[in-house]
C-alpha cells in the first residue's frame, strides 16, 4: 500500500495538475501577513466552482439587440430573370420599393445593482433600435441604453422592470495576479448559459487592437462568440472583467481570451449615473514609448514608463510642471510600463481629482500633482456641413480644440480645421477623406477655420490642390474642376 509521503506527493501532484479550487480556496488565499498561500489542509479545497457559480449566475444575463434595415426591393421577381429581361428590358429602374427587415444580434450583460443596471460591450448593441435582457430564470424585460462608449467598447443597459435584481459586485481595482483562478460566464454561440474556468494568464496586455484604451485581462477560460459583454468573475464572486474578444483563427477559443477590466467598466458606470456621459481627465500632452535604445540614452537598467514629447500651453500638464522629455514612470504609486497602460491608468480617474505623476527628470525622482479636468473648448467649434460641389461635397468639419480632438480621438494639441464625417457615397468619400483628417490648405490658401474653408470652396477653380494632414503627415492632392 501507499505510504504517507508517497499520498502526499500524489496530492500535491493533482493540485499542480489542474484540480479544481473552489470558494473554500479564497478564505485560504491571503495569509496574516497578506501574502496568498496554498491550501494548508482538505478543508481549505473543495472540487466544485457551483458555490460561486450558484451566486453569480442570476446576475448574468443574455442581451438581444434588433434594428430595422430599410432595403429597396423590386416590384416583381421577374425583373430579377435575364430571360425576362432579355425581351421586355428593365422598366422603371427595376421599379423598386423599400422593405424593411429586422437584424439582430446576441451577446451577454452582467447586472451590476440591484435596480437593474446591466453593463455589457458597445458591439454588442450597436445601431439597436431594440434592446431585450432575458435572465437565467428566463424572464424577458426591455432595456434602455444608458450610455454607450465605443472608446472603451462598453455600454450600461437599464432594465425596465421593477428590482430588485441579483448583482455581482466589483472586484477591489488591481486585486488580480496572474495565476489566479477566474470565471468565465455568458451565452456562447447562443447555446444558453454557460460557464467555463481558467487562469488569468496575464495583466495589462496592450497590442489587442480591441478599443482605444489597450489594457486587458488575458484568460485561458474559454470565451466563444456571444460571451462578449459576460462576466468574468474570481474565487470571491466577484466581477474581474467583462469578456470582449477572443484570439482565433478558426473562430474558436483557442485559450486565449480577453476581458476589459472591471475597474474600467466602473468607471464607465459612473459617468452613467452622472448624466449618460463619458468625461475623461485631460493631461494636454503627448507621451512615446520608451525602447531599448532610449532606455540606454537615458541610463535606465531597462525599458520602462513614458516619455513626454509635447505639452499643450495652458494644459494641466504645464500647469503642473511637467516638462518635454520627463520621464513618467507610476501614476498613483501604479506602474507605467507603455502608452497604452498609461492612458488607462489616466483615463480612468475621476474628474476633479488629482493624480500623482512618479516622474524621473535629469537622474532624480519628481512627484507632480496633476489636476484632473475635462478637455477645454478653447475655439468654437463652428460645425459647418459644406454640400457645394466640391471636393469637400458631404463632409462635416470642425474647429479643433482640446475637447473636439478627444471626441475624435486626436492629439490634443494639435490645431486647424478637421474633418468630423463624411458622408458615404458623397463626393469627399470618393476624394479619400476620412474622419480625423486635418485641411492643412486649399490651393495654396491656408485654412485655419471652417468659415474660411466654406468661404474658399465657394467659387471652384479649374484644378483643386489640396493639403490634407493624416496621422501627422501631410498627403497633397490634385484635382480637376
Amino acid at each position: 500500500m501507499f505510504g504517507t509521503a508517497r499520498l502526499k506527493r500524489i496530492f500535491v501532484v493533482l493540485l499542480a495538475g489542474g484540480a479544481v479550487l473552489g470558494a473554500g480556496f479564497a478564505s485560504a488565499q491571503e495569509g496574516a501577513s497578506g501574502l496568498r498561500l496554498v491550501p494548508q489542509s482538505a478543508s481549505e479545497v473543495k472540487l466544485s466552482f457551483a458555490p460561486v457559480v450558484k451566486e453569480v449566475a442570476p446576475a448574468v444575463v443574455n442581451v438581444y439587440a434588433s434594428r430595422k434595415v430599410v432595403q429597396q426591393r423590386r416590384v416583381s421577381p421577374f425583373f430579377d430573370d435575364p430571360f425576362f429581361r432579355r425581351f421586355f428590358g428593365n422598366p422603371g429602374g427595376g421599379l423598386t420599393r423599400p422593405q424593411e427587415r429586422v437584424q439582430s444580434s446576441l451577446g451577454s450583460g452582467v447586472i451590476i445593482s440591484g435596480d437593474g443596471t446591466v453593463i455589457t460591450n458597445h458591439h454588442v448593441i450597436k445601431d439597436a433600435d431594440e434592446v431585450r435582457v432575458a435572465l437565467a430564470d428566463r424572464r424577458e424585460f426591455d432595456a434602455e441604453i444608458v450610455l454607450m462608449d465605443e472608446r472603451t467598447d462598453l455600454a450600461v443597459l437599464k432594465i425596465q422592470a421593477d428590482g430588485p435584481f441579483d448583482f455581482v459586485p466589483f472586484a477591489e481595482p488591481d486585486s488580480l495576479e496572474v495565476g489566479d483562478i477566474v470565471l468565465a460566464i455568458g451565452n456562447p454561440f447562443g447555446v444558453g448559459q454557460t460557464v467555463t474556468q481558467g487562469i488569468v494568464s496575464a495583466l495589462a496586455r496592450t497590442q489587442v487592437g480591441v478599443t482605444d484604451y489597450q489594457f486587458f485581462i488575458q484568460t485561458d477560460a474559454a470565451i466563444n462568440p456571444g460571451n462578449s459583454g459576460g462576466a468574468l468573475v474570481d474565487m470571491n464572486g466577484r466581477l474581474v472583467g467583462i469578456n470582449t474578444a477572443i484570439f482565433s483563427r478558426s473562430g474558436g477559443s483557442n485559450g486565449i481570451g480577453f476581458a476589459i477590466p472591471a475597474h474600467m467598466a466602473q468607471f464607465v458606470v459612473g459617468a452613467a449615473e452622472q448624466g449618460g456621459k463619458v468625461q475623461r481627465p485631460w493631461l494636454g500632452a503627448t507621451v512615446q514609448l520608451v525602447n531599448a535604445e532610449i532606455a540606454e540614452a537615458l541610463a535606465l537598467d531597462r525599458p520602462r514608463g513614458v516619455i513626454v514629447t509635447n505639452i499643450y500651453d495652458g494644459s494641466p500638464a504645464e500647469k503642473a510642471g511637467l516638462r518635454v522629455s520627463d520621464l513618467v514612470i507610476a501614476i498613483d504609486g501604479k506602474e507605467v510600463a507603455d502608452p497604452d497602460s498609461f492612458g488607462y491608468r489616466f483615463a480612468t480617474k475621476r474628474l476633479g481629482d488629482t493624480a500623482r505623476f512618479t516622474v524621473l527628470r535629469s537622474g532624480k525622482q519628481v512627484l507632480l500633482d496633476i489636476p484632473l479636468q475635462p478637455a477645454p473648448e478653447t475655439i468654437p467649434r463652428d460645425t459647418r456641413t459644406l454640400s457645394e460641389y466640391t471636393p469637400f461635397e458631404g463632409v462635416t468639419v470642425m474647429n479643433l480644440s482640446p475637447a473636439v480632438a478627444e471626441e475624435l480621438r486626436l492629439d490634443g494639441t494639435l490645431e486647424g480645421v478637421v474633418v468630423a464625417t463624411v458622408q458615404p457615397g458623397s463626393m469627399a468619400a470618393r476624394v479619400g477623406l476620412k474622419v480625423g483628417d486635418i485641411v492643412r490648405a486649399v490651393n495654396e490658401e491656408e485654412i485655419t477655420s471652417t468659415r474660411k474653408l466654406e468661404g474658399v470652396t465657394k467659387v471652384p477653380p479649374r484644378v483643386w490642390r489640396l493639403e490634407i494632414e493624416r496621422n501627422g503627415k501631410i498627403s497633397r492632392i490634385v484635382l480637376r474642376g
